[in-house]
């Protein structure tokens, strides 16, 4: 592990620093369009064009030999097609289309995918009453799905495909970090882990089977420890599970005291910053002696990659149209400024765990 101190502001840029007017003037008009371009290739992707051009290689297919298999006419080839033509996902040889490089991604890297359908099933329809959302501080966009305060609440009800999209986004962004992190999770011997937004208890029920000596409690809304408890329940530990219904909107609720690590994972960004100020204080005080709290969680200031640090960003926009209204990605330098003034300082810091997620541990500041 790394010693992370608090990162300094830095400057930031994802367009190249020659680049020429005119090119800027055509990425403006790509940012116009983009929501045409976005439903074009996903067309595309979704009834089997893209695949299409895929079997058939380098030769290419043109419209007349696709439209022939009966399954598209010429018209909706030519709209759709030339929209792809547009954004490099396909281009055109002696008037036959070829799968290019960006169409190759859709159809062989699985995050590209599930990000085109958490867009779509999710966020799209929500999504055009942002300004809205942005205005009242509330989801208004949630209409679309539902008519729950939060999305949170009405996870176990969302409708399909809208249901089966958000947890393909949600699992495949943090199932892929728990095993790299429970050799971090046990690495003080806890006895008592405290799992604060266990959503589906997906980690509650990997800790317990791996590990027999813990025992975990399980802290969320009532709707989502339900489908925890059925989870835990077919690992047959639950003997070392606790479940706790608890409203995190509301600061007088607190935690189960006497917890040895206090493990939240891709949780805070759920919260306004003044909600996540009396987590981290909840964290604090149901802390054992010596205990430790973990966030894990997506920092798009702590990425590598911009592709990374380009996909949290303009995650943020779901927080608030669909999701909660006031959340969004944060930068580390939040958390480190809230679990600040809780009372608690940085231990470590961990990056590149995942795909894109950062290991923060804290723990309680001496008194001065």
């Amino acid at each position: 592990m790394t010693v992370m101190t608090t990162p300094t502001m830095h400057s930031k840029r994802f367009s190249p620093a020659g680049q020429s007017a005119f090119d800027a003037r055509f990425d403006a008009q790509k940012i116009a369009f983009g929501p045409v371009v976005f439903q074009c290739v996903r067309i595309a992707w979704k009834q089997g064009m893209l695949d299409r051009l895929a079997e058939a290689g380098e030769a290419g297919l043109d419209v007349e030999t696709l439209a022939a298999s009966g399954r598209w006419s010429a018209y909706a080839l030519k709209v759709v097609l030339e929209s792809c033509l547009s954004a490099g996902v396909v281009m055109r040889v002696d008037g036959r289309y070829v799968l290019d490089k960006a169409g190759y991604c859709l159809l062989a890297d699985p995050i590209t995918r599930i990000n085109l359908d958490f867009i779509h099933d999710v966020c799209y329809l929500g999504l055009h009453r942002l300004e809205e959302a942005l205005a009242t501080g509330t989801p208004v966009g949630l209409e679309e799905l539902g008519t729950w305060p939060t999305l949170y609440q009405g996870l176990s009800e969302l409708p399909e495909p809208a249901r089966t999209s958000w947890f393909a986004f949600d699992h495949h962004y943090s199932d892929t970090s728990f095993p790299d992190v429970m050799p971090d999770v046990l690495a003080t011997a806890p006895k008592r882990v405290m799992d604060v937004g266990a959503n589906t208890g997906k980690f509650a029920a990997a800790l317990l089977e791996a590990h027999p000596g813990v025992e975990v409690r399980l802290v969320d809304l009532p709707q989502q420890l339900a489908s925890a408890r059925d989870r835990v329940g077919a690992t047959g530990q639950a003997g070392r599970a606790e479940f706790h219904a608890i409203d995190m909107l509301d600061p007088a609720a607190a935690f189960p005291a006497g917890a040895d690590i206090v493990w939240m994972s891709q949780f805070l960004s759920c919260f306004s910053e003044p909600v996540i100020a009396t987590i981290f204080e909840r964290a604090a005080a149901s802390l054992a002696p010596d205990g430790q709290v973990l966030v894990l969680d997506t920092l798009w200031d702590r990425q590598r990659y911009d592709i990374a640090a380009y996909c949290l960003i303009n995650t943020s926009p779901y927080f608030t149209a669909m999701a909660s209204g006031n959340s969004k990605v944060y930068e580390s330098t939040d958390y480190l400024r809230l679990a600040e003034a809780a009372g608690l300082e940085l231990v470590t810091s961990r990056d590149g765990i995942g795909y894109c997620h950062t290991l923060m541990r804290f723990r309680k500041r001496a008194p001065a």
